[in-house]
């Protein structure tokens, strides 16, 4: 940190850390002490993103005498690892042109914390990826647990973000969130929220799972709250940290599919399984169709499931079995499928559906499986003209030899009485009428629904319409105060509606808006004349403290002049 000095006035540039790993930010501040700057430079290194992140005012009286710092942060966030340097500033204090020393930073490679920290409870929050098991197969597919670990004095968090996944031999599928569960490490205790996630080895040989990194936002209890230590724990409103949390990297050892043994209808299938065979009807003609519902369920990828080749089912004319899945988890790994396939029987000889097996790969046990089911009776009559039922040629041999069939029958002389036939109901105005309604009465809460949902997502905008109304009754307000001539209520109430709509337009904390604000307006293109005028009513208010203003006259007049300023200011396009 270098300062420089004019006179009374000086210029400071620093770094909140000068060492930070990749993935975290750390918050560049120019202090102005005794004068606001005419410009206020900002720095550009390759390798480093620099934002403005706001401008803050801090006025203090020391021994009658006031000091007043302009502090302007910048969030710097770097893209790779390595030393960077952030170049001298210059910045016009005073009439005086003041440049600070360069600034180095260090970023580091992301590095899982050391066992003993983790142990003793130091980290704020952490993360470890655990497999199940260190000897895995090629072509099987697990689920590794991903577990995020926050202390106990984490209010909140969020923004949560993968940086990177680096998985060599492996393919990362779903993942899955559990429920999260609390444990002791050292003297602190931990919120554990676990995530499953679904891996898939890719080849035999030595492979390796992370260092997985990631960003996270936490909430912590704010050091600078002050008061009773009681009640602070109750309304401290905590302040945000962002972390960057990585883990170790997990090696293991994938082995090949055993070569001996092999099932002969063996078709890649690996995890533990069970199988159930049911077959109908059974009593059937020949080319009449026999369903065989095949169910395998247990655990393992159902996606890579199979029908084998049945190559024992002759004389059987097959169609391609139809398949389903049923998962019971998220990840996938865990459910049954069902095969529904069709045979149908092409000769009378055959008197049982064949034995039906499912071949399975175990890695709990590094050995193959194959389930059978028993042949099943099957009775096949031979094809022929079936015989008519005898109800039915009792009912067809029932009229009397004599008599002849009357096949046509005599015209209809009297059409009875005719009716005057109305227009039908659904050409009426009534029922179009109420068929419309409910179609208009949708589609209007639909459009609120839309605008009620734009407003939701857009923060911006509903800060927008609250300024406005803070605005609005504002105005009305400083009107009071100067009908009142009450001087200090009406410079107060004028300040705060500028800081107001300001921090609207700029999209920055109200908090921190001061006269400086005009430099970054100035910057968005607006206006000269607008600019003077803002200048004028923050001049009009610094004054108030020092020298009250008593005349009516003088405080409608800024009142008008600031309902002006409004209109403009909220009329501006940045």
């Amino acid at each position: 940190m270098m300062v420089l000095v004019a006179r009374a006035a000086s210029f400071t540039a620093s770094l909140d850390r000068d060492s930070i790993s990749l993935g975290e930010t750390a918050t560049l501040s120019l202090s102005f002490e005794g004068a606001q700057p005419k410009n206020v430079p900002t720095p550009g290194v390759p390798g480093l993103q620099i934002a403005n992140s706001g401008t803050s005012q801090n006025v203090s009286f020391i021994n009658g005498a006031m000091s007043s710092t302009v502090t302007v942060t910048y969030s710097v966030t770097p893209e790779r690892t390595g030393k960077f340097v952030i170049p001298a500033m210059t910045a016009d204090v005073n009439g005086q042109r003041i440049t600070s020393q360069p600034i180095e930073l260090t970023v580091l490679q992301a590095h899982a914390p050391p066992a003993a920290a983790l142990n003793s409870g130091s980290e704020i929050a952490f993360m470890k990826l655990i497999l199940p098991r260190r000897k895995v197969y090629s072509g099987e597919t697990l689920a590794a647990e991903l577990q995020i670990f926050l202390r106990d004095d984490v209010q909140n968090f969020g923004n949560f973000q993968m940086n990177s996944t680096p998985a060599d031999g492996f393919v990362i599928g779903k993942s899955a969130e559990g429920a999260r569960f609390r444990t002791q490490l050292g003297s602190r205790v931990y919120t554990v929220i676990p995530l499953s996630l679904a891996l898939t080895v890719t080849r035999a040989g030595d492979l390796s799972l992370g260092p997985f990194t990631a960003d996270i936002v936490v909430v912590l209890p704010s050091q600078n709250q002050g008061g009773d230590p009681f009640f602070a724990q109750f309304f401290n409103q905590g302040e945000q940290k962002q972390l960057t949390l990585a883990t170790e990297q997990v090696s293991t050892h994938s082995l090949p599919l055993p070569d001996q043994n092999v099932p002969a209808n063996f078709n890649g299938a690996i995890g533990d399984f069970t199988m159930t065979v049911t077959a109908g009807p059974t009593d059937v003609t020949v080319g009449d169709p026999v369903t065989v519902h095949v169910q395998i369920a247990g655990r393992g990828s159902l996606d890579s499931i199979k029908l084998p080749d049945q190559s024992g089912w002759n004389n059987f004319k097959i169609i391609p079995p139809t398949s389903k899945s049923d998962l019971s988890d998220a990840l996938g790994l865990e459910g049954t499928k069902t095969f529904d396939e069709i045979v149908m029987p092409e000769s009378a000889s055959i008197h049982a559906l064949p034995a039906f097996s499912f071949s399975f790969f175990n890695p709990d046990d590094g050995r193959y499986h194959t389930l059978t089911q028993p042949s099943e009776q099957l009775t096949v009559h031979a094809g022929g003209t079936a015989p008519m039922p005898t109800m039915i040629a009792a009912a067809k041999n029932s009229a009397p030899e004599n008599q002849t069939p009357q096949d046509i029958l005599p015209i209809k002389e009297n059409l009875g009485t005719l009716a005057q036939i109305s227009s039908p109901f659904v050409a009426r105005p009534v029922f179009l009428a109420v068929q419309t309604a409910p179609v208009l009465a949708f589609l209007a809460a639909l459009v609120w629904r839309k605008r009620t949902d734009s407003v939701a997502n857009n923060p911006r905008l509903r800060r927008r319409r609250a300024v406005a109304h803070l605005v609005q009754i504002g105005i009305g307000d400083l009107r009071t105060f100067a009908a009142e001539n009450n001087s200090e209520l009406f410079f107060t109430t004028l300040f705060r509606l500028l800081q107001e709509q300001l921090g609207e337009r700029l999209d920055c904390p109200a908090s921190s808006i001061t006269e400086a604000a005009t430099e970054d307006l100035a910057a968005r293109g607006a206006p000269e004349s607008l600019l003077n005028d803002l200048r004028e009513l923050f001049q009009l208010c610094n004054q108030a403290r020092y020298a009250p203003v008593r005349d009516p006259a003088e405080l409608n007049s800024a009142a008008a002049k600031f309902e002006k300023l409004i209109a403009e200011l909220q009329a501006l396009k940045i």
